[in-house]
């Protein structure tokens, strides 16, 4: 991923309002990868990733900011919550499990990019074996002039089966029973996944003589699809470019941190597997070899980024061997008023044009006065300040409350306009945000 620091700040300023320091700090993480796979391998192997841990409350953009860095980014790269694991010896998942996660989402990433760099062999196989059992070849002992005759009608099912013309033509066609169905059940041990595939391979061998199927030409395109791939892309290859990746690009998001954290106030209600959490954790985290079905990779170079809220703990809760594991510490500010505002009006597809797309479902045009939103950004502050703050996350309850009787009779202004002032906002918000206890339960 060849992005400038400012590039990726750029990308991620229009889906996430304010937050500057934490977006410049994971851009310069970002870059510095990309630096130090420049260098020789020997300096490779001695810079280590800065791994990065955010605090804000919840609702400021921690998550959001992972979202979209996962689909800006053609690196491996998967988001988990810390809080889904348990200590080695508890029913759950071990923390080991997001690692080979990472691997299967590297695997994707490059069986798509192998799939694009072979489309047309893809195409050409799947095209071949459908064309051969509408047009089934002449003999070899065929004159001359039947086989001329042959080609054009040849060249001419070929064109009709790519435009589409034969998709409801039904043919017969032999699906390759020994293609492997992938298991990505990363939670199971590699053993265990090796006694699955081995159950998936019994099983296609009983089934070999269910083989042949009667299907359209349409769908025998997408059976056939899966079968040239097996068939001419090399499944090792893959494997090994995967863990190369994961090793050297992977980013792994962990996030609510804090709630494997153990403070004196949440002491009582902790279970005693929070701390094994961590020091599970710590090992990855520092560099350790883990076993994957694929094979064994690396985690000295993967960047790890933390985030939470610790509302209730603190980051010095966290024992301190994971502490100085995250060097990069930012602090998420606080939504305003103002930034609420920003969040409506300023992010591409915003609450404000998701709404306005649903409604025009319905042949609505739902219109935003900007003193509407304004009051909407006032009161969603105003309802975090009096109950407990939860951020952007609010203005998906406030607008939620506002549009819902009008949602409900959407039909009725088909190819209407439908006017969202502020008084309507004020009518149906203020009683319920300046009422302590109704705010506590609708809002």
């Amino acid at each position: 991923m060849n992005l400038t620091p400012k590039e990726i700040v750029e990308y991620l300023d229009k889906y996430v309002i304010s937050q500057n320091d934490a977006k410049k700090t994971i851009a310069l993480a970002l870059r510095t990868r990309y630096r130090r796979m420049q260098l020789d391998s020997e300096m490779q192997r001695e810079i280590t990733p800065k791994n990065i841990l955010m605090i804000g409350s919840t609702g400021v953009g921690k998550t959001e900011i992972s979202r979209r860095l996962a689909n800006m980014m053609s690196v491996p790269f998967i988001k988990v919550e810390a809080s889904k694991y348990t200590e080695v010896g508890f029913v759950g998942r071990d923390v080991e499990s997001m690692v080979r996660d990472l691997v299967v989402n590297s695997i994707s990433i490059v069986r798509t990019e192998k799939e694009k760099e072979n489309q047309e062999k893809i195409q050409n196989y799947v095209l071949n074996k459908i064309v051969e059992k509408l047009l089934p070849p002449l003999p070899e002992s065929a004159s001359e002039s039947k086989k001329e005759d042959y080609q054009r009608l040849l060249q001419g099912m070929e064109t009709k089966v790519e435009s589409g013309e034969m998709d409801d033509k039904i043919i017969e066609i032999e699906i390759d029973t020994n293609i492997q169905v992938e298991f990505a059940d990363s939670n199971l041990p590699p053993e265990m996944l090796k006694v699955q595939e081995s159950f998936s391979k019994v099983f296609a061998q009983m089934s070999k003589d269910e083989k042949k199927k009667e299907l359209s030409v349409k769908d025998a395109k997408i059976m056939l699809q899966a079968e040239a791939v097996s068939k001419l892309i090399d499944a090792n290859s893959i494997h090994t470019e995967a863990l190369k990746r994961a090793e050297n690009g992977g980013i792994i998001f962990l996030d609510e941190i804090d709630k494997i954290a153990l403070s004196e106030k949440s002491a009582g209600r902790n279970d005693p597997s929070k701390e094994g959490v961590q020091r599970d954790l710590l090992p990855i985290v520092e560099g350790s070899s883990i076993t994957t079905k694929y094979g064994v990779i690396n985690t000295d170079h993967i960047l790890f980024i933390a985030a939470g809220a610790f509302h209730v703990s603190k980051p010095s809760d966290l024992i301190p061997e994971l502490q100085g594991r995250f060097p990069l510490r930012v602090e998420l500010e606080s939504l305003t008023e103002d930034t609420l505002y920003q969040i409506l009006t300023q992010t591409k597809n915003s609450l404000l044009v998701q709404y306005q797309a649903l409604m025009s479902v319905e042949g609505m045009e739902l219109i935003f006065e900007d003193d509407a939103v304004k009051a909407i950004a006032k009161l969603a502050h105003r309802a975090n300040e009096i109950t407990e703050d939860i951020g952007a996350r609010r203005l998906h309850t406030v607008l939620e409350r506002i549009l819902e009787d009008i949602s409900f009779i959407a039909d009725e202004y088909k190819d209407k306009e439908f006017i969202i002032t502020a008084d309507l906002v004020h009518e149906k918000l203020d009683t319920v945000v300046d009422d302590d206890d109704l705010s506590r339960y609708i809002l």
